[in-house]
């Protein structure tokens, strides 16, 4: 267990002090630090620490820890992003919206209807380029757009 203690030090200092993008990135500069491991491993030790993938101001995907507050014009600068190029469709069946990104996409864009939308969605699950995204009840598909707007201008209908 101390193993593992010290490589989740290590992986906290390398991803607050580096830009990282992959996981197999993110061996590499382990190794360079003695922590040779999986794939696998590094995927649960990541899950564990509940670090995410987010895109940064220059629209690159990089990871990044719980703990990390990004400044205002960071996010600004990341929400423009998402909004402008993110979501390629948005649909409905019953309470079921389902939103279609370009590959990548889906993870932050699902974090920030979380943050942004609780007011008509209950909640999102996000692949690789789609989210199921559950509105609460009574609810027009018209108040779900406009709360959605909020996040992603470009569907305003």
């Amino acid at each position: 267990m101390k193993n593992k203690s010290k490589r989740f030090v290590v992986i906290q200092e390398i991803i607050s002090n580096s830009v990282v993008g992959s996981q197999e990135e993110l061996l590499n500069l382990l190794a360079e630090r003695g922590f040779v491991l999986t794939q696998a491993t590094l995927s649960r030790d990541l899950k564990q620490m509940k670090v995410l993938k987010t895109i940064n101001q220059y629209g690159e995907y990089v990871y990044q820890l719980p703990n990390q507050i990004a400044t205002i014009e960071d996010r600004a600068s990341s929400e423009r992003f998402l909004s402008g190029n993110a979501c390629t469709s948005v649909n409905f069946s019953a309470n079921i919206v389902v939103i279609h990104t370009k590959p990548g996409y889906a993870s932050s864009l699902a974090l920030e209807i979380d943050e942004q939308a609780s007011d008509v969605i209950l909640g999102t699950v996000a692949g690789d380029d789609t989210i199921f995204a559950v509105k609460k009840e009574d609810l027009t598909q018209q108040e779900v757009i406009e709360a959605l707007s909020r996040v992603i201008p470009a569907i305003k209908k």
